[in-house]
């Protein structure tokens, strides 16, 4: 039998419940008024882009949330770690939201709790079990947040989560993480099937193939609105198979000589496991490395999400005292990420690990748009060193979390929506899977593709693309993960970086310039081979600062005699304005102004 699990109410009279209709009369203006009402899903992150993903979806004074994830920062973005959605438009709403619901434990879909949720008022969180357990280790990281409430979803159990209107039952699918779900959601207007990021393995491993009965039967209570992973839509026929990946690197485990090296994501959890079942195969014992990686294997050994013999897995101290081709060693840093594992290795920073010739390097991931230049050089640096380098565009050894076109297919024909909203993935992606669709005679006036920040209505009837937006420029984290840059920060950052800085300190006493101004640079120009641009720059701020000195005694102001903001920006600007006419560089340039 079904079971329910309801969030705590009011009391309501004992009559009738609260708006249920009376008379039959009643029950036609009730139903007429549900059929106008409108559904609303709003995406803060995840459309035109990969990761950062949480969408909201609201039905009058009721919200709930799928996911809550960052997105690594581009290299552009000085000094910030990555990117979180922005909630502005949750500000005034917290006390709508009846829960949020996290597929999986991936962290561009689970990321960004520690830093939202505060914002949020802590609402209830529901999950699955491995995703649970990482969750709440990565807050061990937080100790000034409150507990999470946390809620768990046994998706073998089909037990149906109330949140205020919204009944919410999760699916099982295949990603390359355990305890995957996607979720199929009754609202007050009709069905919304998300599939979160999936794919179809018939043949995965440490997991069971998606439970594809479970989709049909959910599917067949009507689907108004089917929201699809588009990661994959620009890929035709079927994503590799993780068997597939499974056997390539047990080739690669036949032929090394040395230390075998795997770089993946910290929470592939499925390819932990493949290489510790390898590892065991072949005689080798497994360091595993990476702060956040050893956590999750941690977390996931505990859940029994893997499985290892008593003594496969040591510590990197215990892995240099034995014979290279006895030893694996999986760690964090497939990306180039500066402070992963892996590039502290290859930088040679690492305390117990350097790369020897004869190492056989792995690269089991995917490139993340944007990391492709860091790939690069560390994949340079690797062969530079001797190792010899495998990754995926060389031999399947990574298999796509994410379905291809075929797959899609096969989602939306199992599920047959009324409406469909591609979700997650860059523009081209989303118009792709948008395609895809129609040629399966969902009608083009049916589809919505969508951006961050839209707001989409849904009736019965129709979905269409409201004319108003939510805030959706993503919020800056910094490189110690603590606090938001602004944007103001981010072009002072970016804007040192490209043309450098000059300070300019004057020394001014009854509205003249005492000594030649003094002129420090950094990342602008080398004094010493520019002595005459030196002091033209010398000569000018003299003339600014004694002009605006010598401006009638009326002009001025108590403001203006204590305060040299005006006189400041003045500088900035004019002598901003003549090193852009002059090199075509424009340094941020700091006035320092000193009165005796």
């Amino acid at each position: 039998m079904k079971r329910t699990t309801r969030m705590p109410r009011a009391p309501q009279t004992p009559s009738r419940r609260r708006n249920e209709p009376s008379s039959a009369h009643e029950k036609i203006i009730h139903e007429s008024k549900r059929q106008e009402a409108k559904l609303r899903i709003i995406p803060l992150g995840g459309l035109e882009e990969v990761g950062e993903n949480m969408t909201v979806i609201e039905y009058e004074k009721n919200i709930i949330i799928i996911d809550m994830g960052f997105r690594f920062a581009d290299e552009d973005l000085l000094g910030v770690d990555f990117l979180i959605p922005n909630i502005e438009y949750l500000k005034d709403k917290k006390d709508w939201i009846r829960g949020i619901f996290i597929t999986h434990a991936h962290y561009d879909h689970i990321g960004a709790i520690p830093y939202l949720i505060d914002k949020l008022g802590y609402p209830p969180i529901y999950t699955t079990m491995l995703s649970k357990g990482i969750i709440l280790k990565r807050q061990e990281d937080f100790p000034r947040m409150k507990k999470l409430r946390i809620e768990i979803i046994n998706k073998n159990d089909f037990k149906t989560i109330q949140a205020g209107p919204f009944k919410v039952d999760a699916f099982h699918i295949n990603h390359n993480i355990p305890d995957s779900i996607g979720l199929a959601i009754q609202t007050p207007v009709g069905q919304i099937i998300h599939t979160c990021d999936f794919k179809f393995d018939f043949q995965p491993v440490a997991d069971k193939p998606a439970n594809l009965a479970r989709i049909v039967e959910l599917a067949n209570r009507g689907t108004l609105l089917l929201m699809s992973d588009s990661t994959g839509a620009e890929n035709p026929g079927y994503s590799l198979s993780e068997q597939t990946v499974m056997e390539n690197l047990d080739e690669i485990f036949d032929n090394a000589k040395g230390r075998i090296i795997v770089s993946t994501f910290a929470s592939l959890i499925g390819r932990i496991q493949q290489v510790i079942w390898l590892a065991e195969k072949h005689g080798r014992r497994v360091a595993i490395d990476g702060y956040s990686m050893r956590s999750n294997v941690s977390i996931a050994t505990e859940l029994k999400y893997i499985q290892a013999q008593k003594h496969t897995l040591i510590k990197p101290e215990e892995a240099i005292k034995l014979p290279d081709n006895t030893v694996v060693i999986m760690c964090t840093g497939a990306q180039g990420e500066d402070r992963a594992s892996l590039m502290r290795i290859v930088n040679k920073e690492h305390r117990f690990f350097r790369i020897k010739p004869g190492d056989s390097m792995i690269l089991s991931s995917s490139i993340v748009p944007g990391n492709e230049r860091a790939v690069q050089y560390l994949k340079d640096s690797l062969y530079r060193q001797g190792a010899e380098v495998f990754h995926y565009k060389m031999m399947d050894i990574h298999g796509s979390g994410h379905a291809y076109q075929e797959e899609l297919k096969l989602m939306l024909n199992l599920v047959r929506p009324k409406f469909f909203m591609p979700i997650h993935g860059q523009y081209s992606m989303l118009k792709s899977h948008a395609h895809i669709a129609q040629t399966l005679d969902i009608p083009k006036e049916n589809i919505a593709v969508a951006s961050n920040g839209n707001i989409i209505e849904i009736t019965q009837s129709s979905i269409s693309i409201s004319t108003q937006r939510a805030p959706s420029t993503s919020m800056m984290v910094n490189s110690l993960g603590t606090d938001s840059v602004s944007e103001v920060v981010l072009k002072d950052r970016q804007a040192m970086a490209q043309d450098g800085m000059m300070i300019v300190l004057a020394l001014v006493k009854s509205g003249k310039v005492l000594f030649e101004p003094d002129i420090i640079s950094r990342g602008f120009v080398y004094m010493k081979e520019s002595k005459d641009l030196i002091s033209e720059i010398r000569r000018r701020t003299r003339h600014v600062i004694e002009r605006y000195e010598s401006r009638p005694r009326h002009a001025q102001t108590d403001r203006d005699q204590n305060n040299d903001g005006a006189l400041k920006n003045i500088l900035k600007e004019e002598l901003g304005r003549f090193l852009s006419a002059k090199l075509r560089r424009r340094p941020m340039v700091i006035p320092v102004i000193k009165r005796v």
